[in-house]
């Protein structure tokens, strides 16, 4: 079990990130990754892939929090006052102020503007966005929704953005899509300095 350099037990924190599987074992665990949701941990997985980042060579975990208002809880069992981990963080524009209410510094803190299926539909562009849809087999359902009454006047980047969260599962599966799509050099900066990060 990890303890803390004051011989804290890392339950509590083990706890908090139970559905965490980047690595089942906690005992080279030193620093965290908080993020909002599943999605944005399909895409850091993905992203660290992409840039040969060895996330669990580095002892790093990434927990997805079930929502950025949480993040206060999640710092304290796993950061300097709990499981004694570095802590980072991805979040949306409209979130960092939890983040910052919950100590961590600036600079371990990525935003994503205004979140990160955003950041995501800007690095590849609509084209490559709707070839994305095409080879997971639902740019059928986009067109079908695109012509919903709501949705008919909207901007093709809004439909796509609405789009990705309208079935359960299917902001998880494209944050690990869309973001499988882009190269080393085109990831977004949030996801590149998050991964680059290294106090």
């Amino acid at each position: 079990m990890h303890r803390t350099r004051e011989g804290r037990s890392a339950t509590g924190a083990q706890s908090c990130a139970q559905n965490v599987s980047v690595t089942d074992q906690w005992t080279d665990v030193s620093s965290a990754i908080l993020v909002e949701g599943a999605s944005d941990r399909a895409a850091v997985l993905t992203a660290a892939r992409i840039l040969e980042v060895d996330l669990a060579a580095e002892g790093t975990i990434v927990v997805p929090m079930g929502g950025a208002m949480s993040v206060r809880r999640f710092a304290a069992d796993l950061g300097s006052s709990g499981a004694g981990l570095r802590l980072r963080g991805l979040c949306d524009v409209a979130e960092v102020r939890f983040f910052e209410r919950a100590g961590l510094p600036a600079d371990a803190v990525f935003v994503c503007r205004p979140d990160l299926e955003g950041e995501l539909l800007r690095a590849l562009g609509h084209a490559r966005v709707e070839a994305a849809l095409e080879r997971e087999g639902d740019l059928r359902l986009f067109r079908m929704f695109q012509q919903q009454p709501a949705q008919r006047t909207r901007a093709l980047e809004l439909q796509l953005h609405r789009f990705l969260g309208t079935t359960s599962g299917r902001k998880e599966h494209y944050g690990a899509a869309l973001t499988a799509a882009l190269g080393p050099g085109e990831l977004p900066d949030p996801l590149r300095g998050l991964l680059a990060w290294s106090h």
